[in-house]
């Protein structure tokens, strides 16, 4: 099962072109997989859809969320696809399992002055209170995913034309830049980052202490760190920011497919989440004046 299951990752790597992050939940997943075949006595190749089940049921008395269940049955499903494409089994013992039903949970998001607390923070005092505060403005400012933020290279932002470019897989965004985030950043870019950086020929736009790109759980550090300064007792993660500037844009008025160009969502379906927290005078001023309404 070892080699199989190293050909099917080699597989997602090279053909489907997966990132990292994707491909690690794909490897947890399988290998967990794995270690509950070997101590079930399973044979893999013969697992039915019973087996399958049992193994949900076995994810589910380890207190597992039913949404960590589902993405665990969709690596499986993928694997034994994959072992039909390369002939080792002829039936796939995942066809007929309906994955378990999520509730969309509420996405957690700040006021407005709490985002303004926790942007106030980082002290513009020295290399790094300049490089923190460049991010935090940065990251609410676009609403950028953690990975989309630390992969970027200085040459994906246009400080003069007020927007930076967002490449993910084959595809890419421009997000434009307000001018606190830009301020923040042109600081950062012209005073700081060029002391940060550990070669000259370093491309990473954010940078951590030892002059290499910073990692995702460094930027997590980073926002736990100001939240505690702030004082804020909400749980504040860099996707809390991402929620924050998409609720925020809502509920001033921006359109609904704008942000989700913003956001980079495929489907305006994900978009729509941030709905459930649009201003209430809003829908006041659209029952009193629309006809239809």
């Amino acid at each position: 099962m070892e080699k199989q299951i190293k050909l099917f990752l080699d597989f997602l790597k090279n053909e489907k072109k997966l990132s990292n992050n994707t491909l690690q939940s794909y490897e947890r997943d399988i290998e967990q997989y794995q270690q509950y075949v070997i101590d079930n006595k399973i044979n893999y190749l013969k697992a039915t859809e019973e087996s399958i089940l049992n193994y949900m049921e076995h994810l589910r008395s380890q207190n597992k969320k039913e949404s960590t269940i589902s993405r665990g049955l969709a690596s499986i499903r993928s694997f034994y696809q994959f072992l039909i494409r390369t002939k080792k089994i002829k039936k796939d013992p995942t066809m007929t399992i309906e994955s378990p039903k999520i509730t969309k949970r509420i996405p957690n998001i700040l006021t407005a002055k709490e985002v303004e607390l926790l942007l106030e923070q980082p002290k513009d005092v020295d290399l790094k209170g300049t490089r923190d505060k460049a991010m935090l403005e940065f990251a609410y400012a676009t609403g950028m995913r953690v990975t989309e933020m630390i992969s970027l290279n200085i040459d994906d932002v246009k400080l003069d034309e007020g927007y930076v470019v967002c490449k993910s897989r084959s595809k890419s965004r421009n997000v434009p830049l307000g001018s606190m985030s830009l301020k923040a950043l042109k600081e950062y870019i012209e005073e700081a980052r060029p002391y940060l950086i550990r070669e000259e020929d370093e491309e990473a736009l954010f940078v951590n202490v030892n002059g290499t790109r910073l990692t995702r759980q460094g930027f997590w550090k980073i926002v736990k760190y100001y939240k505690e300064q702030a004082h804020i007792t909400k749980d504040i993660t860099p996707h809390v920011l991402r929620h924050s500037f998409a609720t925020h844009l809502l509920q001033n008025g921006a359109d609904l497919k704008a942000i989700q160009t913003m956001l980079g969502h495929s489907d305006i379906s994900s978009t729509q989440i941030y709905m459930q927290f649009q201003d209430p005078g809003i829908k006041s001023q659209y029952k009193k004046a629309h006809p239809r309404a």
